[in-house]
Formats: C-alpha cells, structure tokens, sequence
C-alpha cells in the first residue's frame, strides 16, 4: 500500500533516529494490520518514521524507530535481546548514493513496497524520494520485517531488518535431555 504523509519531516537526517523496543503505540499517519499465521502484527509510519507492534499468544513486541525528543538511544548498528518468551535481533545501516542512485533506489523500493500484500510505505510532501516503507513476512516461525527510511537532500537511505521468534532451546540442553531419556533417567 503507497500512501501520502501529510506531514512533514519530523526526522530531517539519518542521524536523528533512535531506536526503542517496548514503546506504547504512538500517533500513526498510516497503519496496515496483518494477520501472519497468528501473529497479529500492525505496521505503522508515524511523523518520525515507523512503528511496528507484534502480538501473538506469546505476548506484545514493540518496536519504534523514530526521532523522538528525549531519547538517548540512539540507532544501533544491531541488537539482539530476549523479550519474554521471543528471541528478538534487529540490524541498522546507513547507506550514502549520489543522487542519481538514490532516485533509482527509491522507485525501486517504493515499487516492492507498494505492490506488496504486507507492505506500507508514505511518500512526504515535497519530494517523491522522501520516504518510510515497510515490509513484513512470517517464515519458519518466525515474523521479520524491513524497513527503509529515505533522506534524498543528504543521500542517505536508512535500511533496518527485525526478527522475532520463539526462544530456541540450546543444542547443550537438547543432547543433555536426550542422554537422559535414553538412559532412563
């Protein structure tokens, strides 16, 4: 789904954003709700770039990546954390085009992204090229999404991906409770 922000910018560089998991959802200026084979997941582009809330029997994920005054959290290159019973990794990169690149980029993403089923992406005022899109799948168990946030007056193009998923038990524990019901014990 394409839509138009009708916003502003409220993150004007790349180096504005920060990163934040556990947030409460925030205002939203598009929203896609998505049913992935259980998992409820809501992608949501915000004035200051995305949020995206997972909800499955397990419990909630909230992941934010925005500017949001106050925060001291700035983008990570990578993150990987338990939340409750999911195992949750989330990577950042900052790509820098020449102009000429970042217009052919971003056709090319908007046109993924907008011809998706479980896609979102806003196109701010004033630039075709100043845009979030998100993307979101479900595969062996797991829910991964991508997200894309462009800054054509610098060049610089934002590419984040997350995945959540069960807590996978340690092969050490596995082979231990193996030996022990091959023992009897």
């Amino acid at each position: 789904m394409l839509t138009t922000l009708n916003t502003s910018y409220t993150d004007t560089r790349a180096a504005d954003l920060a990163w934040t998991l556990g947030r409460e959802p925030l205002p939203a200026l598009a929203t896609l709700d998505l049913e992935l084979s259980g998992a409820q997941l809501q992608l949501r582009l915000l004035g200051a770039s995305h949020q995206v809330l997972l909800e499955e029997e397990r419990g909630v994920c909230s992941e934010t990546v925005a500017c949001i005054a106050g925060s001291s959290t700035p983008l990570p290159l990578g993150v990987a954390k338990r939340v409750g019973d999911w195992e949750y990794e989330f990577a950042a990169r900052v790509e820098v085009l020449s102009p000429g690149s970042f217009a052919g980029r971003a056709q090319e993403l908007l046109a993924l992204v907008s011809d998706h089923p479980n896609g979102l992406a806003g196109v701010f005022p004033g630039s075709p090229h100043a845009f979030t899109a998100m993307l979101a799948q479900r595969h062996e168990g797991q829910v991964h999404w991508r997200t894309w946030h462009a800054y054509p007056q610098d060049g610089q193009l934002v590419a984040t991906r997350t995945r959540v998923g069960v807590r996978q038990r340690t092969k050490r524990r596995d082979d231990a409770r193996e030996k022990s019901v091959l023992s009897g014990r």
